[in-house]
């Protein structure tokens, strides 16, 4: 249906119409075809939310301006009402000029102006992002007869430690953007004309794909718009960055379609041949040299980590990986059978020593210890061991042992077409061995974080917090016996 009068434009519609007219057509005129947030954008759209509860702790004593969804001249008139005690005000809300906004946080300051503060999660400012949002709600605010003062952005302090109940004062850093706003703000106007004519079309703008697909967010409608593509697309090549869009450029949609005469690195020329040749690519005396390297008995070694903007513990920052479950796949010598050690925090209390001490004793004293991505793993220990020094003799033991499965990978000693350029184990595992993460309930870390989080710090029952363990116990079960499987299978390669 197309839209017959200028609509109000939020600061996230704004932000979507400066990322692609064409979302911005689709949100307002075919918003049914927009898919909804999957549950890693809605959790960081939650977090994002605990981050802004706690900066109202900032400028306490504020009155919350509440809203029902698509009440906008109620959470209008309330502001008008909130303006007068002159506290400072939450979500306060005003329109003007076509834009319709919900500041985060209005602070009363001298001379009967105010400061506007938006709070974001990030842990810097990101100018491309943050200004022009700050630079919309500053064009609304001026215009609906709002003095502002300064504008500011409030993130969080990257540096944060937490010791004890979180001090805001120290969680969040203000920093003042009044001037680079103020030059963002000219041509917002402008702006919001352009993206009003772009709704009221009959018909979404022809946009071709590019980098503003996912940048500065992934678009929701990239698997819309990138469905033209072959499977094996150009898209798909190890590394290529921009060289997928100038290869569209010239007509160029399938891997196996690129031209002899373009120049590709190595790993991108062994890509191509092995997509061409339908087999893999094997370098088997690079193979066996890694190979030669394990020595029994043999440790495959996984980790799940939570990694929360506010930290949950003492002695953890903003985002920091805490881990709370590892898996351990033993083979103390060749044939014999797989012995299998885990461990999955019980109950609310930082995991961390507990972790670190099931994990000495689990792990064997000798023989190599083979981890995916291997230098996640090692910097766990390694913060984990700042935090508990008694374990960093240990940790300088291991250290030496520890070989990194994705090696032979990353550097194309093996190649599997089916990888589609990826050297992840998510896409190793089935490519080279057949067996995958299908059927799980979980099936990839981020969700095994969410679910971890779910269980042990939401309300659940106790039935369900049982069914997510059970679930999780699998999935990194899984993570370090495919290892083993990758690894049985690189030798039968090499025999």
């Amino acid at each position: 249906m197309t839209v017959t009068h200028p609509p109000s434009l939020s600061k996230s519609t704004f932000l979507m119409g400066r990322q692609c007219s064409k979302l911005l057509w689709f949100r307002y005129n075919a918003r049914d075809q927009i898919p909804a947030p999957d549950e890693a954008q809605q959790a960081v759209f939650d977090q994002g939310h605990e981050v802004g509860n706690l900066a109202k702790q900032l400028f306490p004593g504020g009155i919350e301006i509440d809203a029902a969804p698509g009440d906008f001249d109620g959470a209008i008139r309330r502001t008008t009402e909130a303006l007068l005690p002159r506290r400072p005000l939450y979500e306060a809300t005003f329109a003007h000029g076509g834009g319709y906004v919900r500041a985060d946080i209005l602070v009363p300051v001298a001379g009967g102006a105010w400061d506007l503060v938006e709070v974001k999660s990030t842990t810097r400012l990101q100018e491309e992002v943050h200004l022009p949002d700050i630079a919309f709600q500053a064009f609304a605010l001026t215009g609906a007869g709002i003095p502002l003062r300064k504008c500011f952005l409030a993130h969080i302090n990257g540096e944060f430690v937490r010791r004890g109940p979180i001090d805001p004062r120290k969680f969040f850093t203000l920093e003042d953007v009044t001037q680079p706003v103020s030059i963002w703000s000219r041509d917002i106007e402008d702006q919001i004309d352009a993206m009003q004519r772009v709704i009221g079309a009959r018909s979404h703008p022809d946009i071709p794909i590019g980098p503003h697909c996912g940048n500065p967010y992934p678009c929701p409608l990239h698997d819309h718009c990138w469905s033209f593509l072959p499977e094996a697309s150009v898209f798909t090549l190890y590394r290529g960055g921009a060289k997928g869009f100038t290869l569209l450029k010239q007509g160029i949609q399938k891997l196996a379609d690129i031209p002899a005469a373009v120049s590709l690195t190595n790993t991108q020329a062994i890509q191509r041949a092995a997509l061409l040749a339908g087999q893999p690519h094997i370098d088997r005396p690079a193979l066996a040299a890694f190979l030669g390297q394990l020595e029994y008995p043999v440790s495959f070694l996984d980790f799940e980590t939570i990694g929360p903007a506010i930290p949950l513990f003492d002695d953890a920052s903003p985002y920091q990986p805490i881990p709370f479950q590892f898996s351990l796949h033993i083979r103390r010598r060749a044939a014999a059978p797989l012995e299998h050690r885990s461990f999955l925090a019980e109950g609310t209390a930082d995991p961390r020593p507990e972790f670190m001490r099931q994990l000495k004793a689990a792990l064997p004293a000798t023989g190599s210890v083979v981890a995916y991505n291997a230098g996640f793993e090692t910097g766990r220990l390694r913060e984990c061991c700042e935090l508990l020094p008694a374990f960093k003799p240990w940790l300088r033991q291991v250290t030496p042992r520890i070989v990194d499965l994705l090696l032979p990978f990353r550097g194309f000693r093996y190649y599997h077409p089916a990888q589609n350029g990826s050297n992840s184990m998510k896409a190793v595992l089935p490519a080279l061995t057949g067996q995958g993460y299908e059927g799980l309930a979980i099936q990839e870390g981020g969700m095994a974080s969410r679910e971890f989080l779910r269980v042990t710090h939401g309300q659940v029952t106790a039935a369900e917090r049982r069914r997510v363990r059970r679930d999780l116990e699998e999935y990194c079960g899984l993570d370090t016996l495919g290892m083993v499987q990758i690894v049985d299978q690189l030798k039968r390669l090499t025999a």
